[in-house]
């Protein structure tokens, strides 16, 4: 099933995008460019934690939605609400994806992934992360990022609302060039989460009729 498969790098748009990111080289950025980088990098980097209900659009249609819980670094949970078997957590550099209809396990790690970038102790948008394309729409900017030594990964598209800068929505685009889409909301930033939420795999079982 395709949204088996995409959960295991994505964790976003529902709006439609309607114009093409535009390529930009580091050597080609305007001065505009520069300044909105540092800003998102900034951002990006005093982003501790997170928790907020998300809803999950995979590529062939199916949707989705549940809790995530997100601290920097490197941990992440998607506990995806019932009838979805559905279970991701980000924790101890492995990206790990859970069905519990089919019992199987599944995991990669998380440099392997788009969303690893995200996720990073220290988030840098030069060097090893690569910068691929900038948009500007009314109230709301958008940033696509590849890993510069492996593109072929895939990337992920952050989404803000600006101003203030704010994350609102994520695409995944995965190796195989599929997307994903994730929508953030009722987002409440900053406080600390019990380490054992990274580290159960149990899903919700689904409410009897």
């Amino acid at each position: 099933m395709i949204l088996r498969r995409t959960l295991l790098l994505s964790a976003a748009a529902l709006v439609p995008l309607t114009l093409t990111a535009r390529a930009a080289p580091g050597s080609a950025f305007s001065p505009q460019d520069k300044a909105d980088i540092a800003r998102v990098e900034a951002y990006l980097n005093g982003l501790k934690s997170l928790k907020a209900h998300f809803l999950q659009v995979a590529q062939d249609g199916a949707i989705s939605e549940g809790t995530a819980w997100l601290q920097r670094p490197g941990r992440m949970r998607f506990q995806y609400d019932p009838p979805a078997p559905f279970l991701l957590i980000a924790t101890h550099g492995e990206l790990i994806f859970h069905d519990s209809a089919l019992q199987q396990t599944s995991q990669i790690g998380l440099d392997r992934t788009p969303l690893g970038i995200l996720l990073a102790d220290t988030v840098e948008l030069a060097g090893a992360v690569t910068v691929t394309g900038i948009q500007r729409l009314p109230g709301q900017l958008q940033m696509t990022l590849v890993r510069t030594q492996s593109p072929g990964d895939g990337s992920l598209t952050l989404m803000f609302a600006d101003p203030p800068l704010t994350l609102r929505q994520w695409t995944v685009l995965d190796a195989q060039r599929r997307e994903t889409h994730v929508t953030l909301y009722n987002a409440q930033l900053g406080g600390s989460f019990d380490p054992q939420l990274f580290e159960q795999i149990s899903v919700p079982a689904a409410k009897s009729p």
